[in-house]
């Protein structure tokens, strides 16, 4: 998928996050939007997976040259955010199973092969609710790579994750990442986004 951000800005009352950003994402590229707390990344991240508004300016989606509307940009995307929420009633094969029926999972993966993949196997009848923060996130992270979708997004995602699952993360992107546009957002933690090969530093903005 590609984007197109022209003169972009967002602003909650009277307060600008930010203003007049111009920026091509291309399709199968690669992108890390760093700054600090409050910089307006987790923002420009929102706005680029359709769920916000603009304030100011245009965004345009592109799928195979063809334009795709806001409204219709949720089929194409998969997103991990710390401020996503996950069903922690059911258990983490029921988990799964619904996400995976609403989203179809990449390469035509089984439920069953999805749970190898997640080193979480052993929890597979534990309720969500139970799972350790860090549990929580890879789950987080497994539905959102693991998803069929040409748009990747991936808000902070090492919080909570210790260096195994560190690992465990750049592998998933490096096997199910390919011919993907991937954005990350970082607070300039290397392992998270040393796979990209653009950025735009939003403390400069």
């Amino acid at each position: 998928m590609e984007i197109i951000l022209h003169q972009a800005g967002k602003r909650y009352n009277f307060n600008w996050i930010f203003k007049s950003i111009d920026l091509q994402i291309a399709s199968g590229s690669r992108w890390v939007f760093m700054g600090s707390n409050g910089s307006g990344k987790s923002t420009l991240l929102q706005l680029v997976s359709g769920s916000t508004m603009l304030s100011d300016g245009n965004i345009r989606w592109k799928l195979n040259n063809s334009e795709v509307s806001q409204e219709e940009v949720y089929r194409h995307i998969s997103i991990a955010a710390p401020y996503l929420e996950l069903i922690e009633e059911f258990t983490l094969e029921e988990h799964l199973k619904f996400h995976f029926s609403v989203k179809p999972p990449i390469d035509q993966l089984s439920i069953q092969e999805i749970l190898d993949i997640s080193g979480l196997k052993s929890k597979a009848h534990l309720n969500v609710g139970y799972f350790s923060s860090g549990m929580k996130q890879r789950l987080k992270l497994l539905l959102a790579i693991l998803s069929d979708s040409s748009l990747l997004l991936l808000d902070e995602p090492l919080s909570n994750l210790d260096k195994d699952a560190g690992r465990w993360y750049l592998q998933m992107i490096e096997k199910y990442g390919r011919n993907r546009t991937i954005v990350v957002c970082s607070n300039s933690v290397d392992e998270e986004f040393r796979f990209c090969n653009h950025q735009i530093n939003m403390n400069e903005r």
